[in-house]
């Protein structure tokens, strides 16, 4: 790994860079070219978006993404979000709702090779729910048992940092999650004793700890980098992995290096 004790991250460790809900079609240009510093400058060993790529699932705007991302030079692992799913009236959204998102190939929820750290996808978006608000999350027993399959199927020692779009619970953010079944699949991963759960959708930061009867899980949640802001400016987040802890700090547009440091 490359010495970053100059910005705070011990030379042994992991930097990861987690983002979400970019919405390409209504990105923030000037917070991506931010970002794009501050790839350069701090060369994290991967980054990790949480969804929500594109603002409709245009054509493109998944062209405008990939773009993007394939500037980077840097390893990607992708999940999708409910705006990564053509709208109500397209025959695609029912019969292949992900297909456009998936023309990413390698980065859709792709494997990340970390040391001793495994970024297990699940995917929260169905193509349609029996309620009126289809942006909403839902965690299908099909999704979630392939994502425990994953972690229980991880070598011995190794840990899981679940990445999927919606949060799994409410947040007390602005935002709103409502996700079905979300409290199943924290009371499942709390089993698991996995490292964290990554998320957006919400458009503002978080780090919080979710009691279950299985014991708590931590729930880490990105801002955005689109203009639908919502009580905060453009920001990710950074994770410092060390082999041992996670360390998380917001980093909002503006701010200096040192930023803002998540609170638990």
């Amino acid at each position: 790994m490359a010495d970053r004790d100059a910005a705070g991250v011990m030379a042994d460790g992991t930097l990861l860079f987690h983002l979400s809900d970019i919405h390409f079609g209504n990105e923030d240009r000037a917070a991506l070219a931010w970002v794009e510093r501050e790839i350069a400058a701090r060369q994290p060993d991967a980054m990790i978006i949480t969804g929500d790529l594109t603002m409709r699932a245009r054509r493109r705007e998944f062209a405008a993404a990939q773009e993007w991302i394939g500037g980077l030079d840097i390893p990607v692992t992708i999940e999708p979000g409910n705006h990564d799913i053509p709208s109500y009236i397209l025959p695609e959204r029912y019969l292949a709702p992900l297909a456009r998102f998936r023309t990413f190939k390698a980065q859709a929820e792709g494997s990340v090779e970390i040391p001793g750290l495994a970024l297990v996808p699940l995917n929260s978006n169905v193509a349609a729910q029996p309620r009126m608000n289809w942006s909403k999350g839902w965690v299908s027993d099909a999704e979630l048992a392939g994502c425990l399959a994953r972690i229980d199927a991880l070598p011995a020692g190794t840990r899981a940092l679940v990445c999927v779009h919606h949060p799994l619970r409410e947040t007390g953010t602005q935002g709103t999650a409502l996700t079905r079944n979300g409290a199943k699949a924290l009371a499942e991963l709390a089993q698991r004793g996995v490292l964290g759960v990554l998320s957006g959708h919400v458009h503002d930061a978080f780090d919080i700890m979710e009691e279950t009867p299985h014991g708590p899980v931590r729930m880490i949640g990105a801002g955005t980098l689109s203009q639908r802001l919502r009580t905060t400016p453009p920001s990710f987040n950074e994770l410092h992995w060390d082999g041992e802890t996670l360390a998380v700090r917001v980093r909002s547009m503006g701010d200096s290096v040192d930023g803002a440091a998540l609170r638990v």
